[in-house]
């Protein structure tokens, strides 16, 4: 039975790799601040994200090594909460190199989460892994030194992978849920302008490229986990609002986007900011997306939500 081990495994995206290599007979081994009961091949090792301790001992013979360590970013962006996400990220991906370099059978592969936000607004052209520009600012600097930190990790027999991972769309969490909630009350128009740009991953995707990853063994270095076809937030907000059988939405411009974003304590960046990112370097691997288009994958998950509660979405005024 093969063995993964994934750092900070309890979130979104840990629970969709999760899902996917227990499906596959993996054992699973999540390293998690929050205690849980082993079922299913999957098994809960606590972990500080900071400091070696008995969790470190779950590396040995480890088929692979996830880290989606990082305090959300969705928050508001105060100094305490800056310091958070600097050392979430920093910290957790820091020890694991300790640990990783003391394993006597260490993992094949080590696949280090990153952010497609790491390049400038774009509105002018895509952003890929040999030509993007980085961008300025407290997000991009986070994801630079994040990457520095890992980069400066020597594993002579441990292949590194830094993934630079999008909007990843989902049935059970992501960022999907919260536009879904403005449509369905009638706010589901473009947001700001409305033509920055949206990359985003349907989640059986997100989980695919890492198994792609993982069994291809001339795979090294940055790659962006995005789908193909980045979209405008217009065309976007669009396809959503078809998909659930609205045809109508009302604009939210900046100022009310600031106003809601300060009462919900998050950032307008998140939706604001232009990521036009495309993953070069996936396709020339010859990876081909089961989801390359927003309205296929955006339909296939609000299916599955569909069938789950057994009954259509509908606006909640209609």
């Amino acid at each position: 039975m093969k063995k993964i081990i994934i750092a900070g495994g309890s979130g979104f995206l840990g629970s969709c790799l999760t899902q996917y290599y227990r499906d596959r007979g993996w054992q699973v081994h999540i390293l998690s601040r929050q205690y849980q009961e082993d079922r299913d091949s999957i098994y809960h090792i606590y972990w500080d994200g900071k400091y070696l301790g008995d969790w470190a001992k779950v590396i040995e013979g480890a088929d692979v090594l996830v880290n989606l360590a990082g305090k959300s970013v969705d928050c508001r962006y105060t100094k305490r909460n800056q310091q958070l996400i600097y050392s979430s990220r920093l910290d957790s991906t820091h020890v694991l190199g300790k640990a990783v370099q003391q394993s006597q059978n260490p993992p094949k592969v080590w696949i280090n989460a990153a952010s497609a936000t790491i390049y400038r607004h774009a509105l002018d052209r895509p952003m890929d892994e040999v030509s993007g520009e980085y961008g300025t600012g407290f997000s991009v600097d986070v994801c630079r030194k994040w990457e520095r930190v890992f980069s400066e990790i020597e594993t002579p027999a441990t292949r590194k992978i830094v993934l630079r991972t999008g909007i990843v769309l989902g049935k059970n969490g992501g960022a999907l849920q919260p536009l879904l909630n403005l449509v369905r009350v009638g706010l589901g128009g473009k947001q700001g302008k409305g033509n920055q740009y949206f990359s985003w991953l349907h989640e059986l995707d997100f989980a695919r490229i890492i198994d792609f990853l993982i069994n291809r063994e001339d795979t090294s270095g940055v790659f962006n986990a995005v789908a193909p076809h980045p979209v405008s937030n217009q065309q976007f907000m669009k396809t959503l609002r078809m998909t659930c059988g609205i045809p109508f939405g009302l604009p939210l411009p900046t100022w009310i986007l600031k106003i809601g974003a300060f009462l919900i304590r998050t950032e307008t960046e998140l939706i604001l900011k232009s990521r036009r990112v495309v993953p070069t370097r996936l396709l020339d691997h010859g990876f081909s997306f089961t989801f390359p288009n927003s309205e296929n994958a955006l339909a296939e998950i609000l299916t599955r939500r569909e069938h789950k509660a057994e009954r259509r979405i509908e606006p909640i005024w209609g």
